[in-house]
């Protein structure tokens, strides 16, 4: 990650550079986002699966040694500007702050530095993170963030691997006991989500992350303690990092849909285990690999249309030596996932 490099004036000016150019090809800068809409559905497709698309608590590893809760402890506030949102998620007390309305961040790009026992929660599809994100720095713990669309960073005179500005939809650094869900984050400047250093007991479930180039980083790390769960993404028109997984003590993806990714897929580093279940890779290069030193099993995932490595090896783990889960059927995730993921009009309200 680097430092920020343009001044605030700098920033908003070409915010506005961003606005009009979005405005002129077509795109939605600052308006509502665009449609997302799933491939052909595979033939073998049957219903709409099991899983809890609207739980109130998370599945995987945010649920282990005594759970991820949020703001639960503390009062609930309703935000519709910056001021009070940044108020109430930096404070030192708990709090449930639901989001209510699209609220721009100042100065653009930064991230709101997020503290310990907070939900932040769209009324449901209501709330909106415009031209910034969160970050949760050493030692944040029991963190929610649900219900959200995080977008719109992009730097029109960024270098190609959007070095330049770091500006993430959600960035954590040794965070722990994180819940991700049901968010929409798209068309930031660096990562959608980076989860950095020993960030562990994270859960990232049910969000759409689109049109980025790095989607979902994870290490930074020399440390091999992160246990993480990731299930039920639609990850599309992504570049790398999909996510790319480095020193992982316990990577678990289950029922995650890949479509139209460029770069590469599920990547397994370093001293990184990784279990992948039941996916399904649509037009994905190297849907799934690992480097000499990580682990990688895979088990019952469809592949269409996908090109490059597909490679497994080494001994990986059990996930449910550590918690239980709802397993879907590779071939209804495509109808689940394009359905539940993302903001929900019946959470948060």
């Amino acid at each position: 990650m680097t430092e920020r490099s343009a001044t605030r004036h700098h920033s908003l000016l070409v915010a506005l550079v961003v606005a009009l150019c979005g405005l002129l090809a077509g795109a939605p800068a600052y308006g509502a986002p665009a449609p997302l809409t799933a491939g052909p559905a595979p033939a073998a497709e049957t219903g709409v699966g099991t899983a809890a698309a609207w739980a109130d608590g998370p599945e995987g590893f945010a649920a282990t040694n005594g759970g991820t809760t949020g703001g639960a402890a503390g009062p609930t506030v309703t935000v519709s500007t910056f001021a009070d949102l940044n108020r109430y998620a930096t404070a030192a007390t708990p709090y449930v702050i639901k989001v209510a309305a699209a609220i721009s961040v100042s100065p653009f790009g930064h991230e709101i530095r997020v503290t310990s026992d907070k939900t932040i929660i769209g009324v449901g599809t209501k709330g909106q993170i415009v031209g910034g994100g969160f970050f949760l720095g050493t030692g944040v713990r029991n963190v929610i963030i649900r219900n959200l669309t995080i977008r719109d960073t992009r730097m029109p005179d960024d270098d190609p691997d959007d070095k330049a500005y770091d500006y993430d939809g959600i960035q954590m650094d040794t965070a722990d006991h994180i819940w991700i869900d049901h968010n929409r984050i798209e068309r930031m400047n660096d990562g959608l989500i980076d989860s950095r250093k020993d960030t562990t007991n994270l859960t990232v479930s049910w969000n759409i992350l689109n049109e980025g180039n790095k989607s979902f980083g994870i290490g930074w790390t020399d440390n091999v303690t992160a246990r993480i769960t990731i299930h039920h993404n639609w990850i599309r028109g992504t570049n790398s990092r999909n996510p790319s997984i480095d020193n992982v003590a316990y990577a678990h993806l289950y029922n995650n849909y890949m479509q139209n990714v460029a770069g590469y897929g599920n990547y397994s580093r370093g001293s990184s285990r990784t279990v992948i279940e039941n996916g399904y890779f649509d037009k994905v290069k190297d849907p799934y690999y690992r480097d000499s030193t990580a682990s990688l099993t895979q088990t019952g995932s469809i592949l269409n249309g996908c090109t490059g490595r597909q490679q497994t090896g080494g001994t990986t783990f059990s996930p449910r030596d550590h918690y239980s889960y709802t397993l879907d059927a590779a071939a209804q995730v495509p109808s689940l996932v394009s359905k539940g993921a993302g903001p929900q009009a019946a959470i948060g309200a």
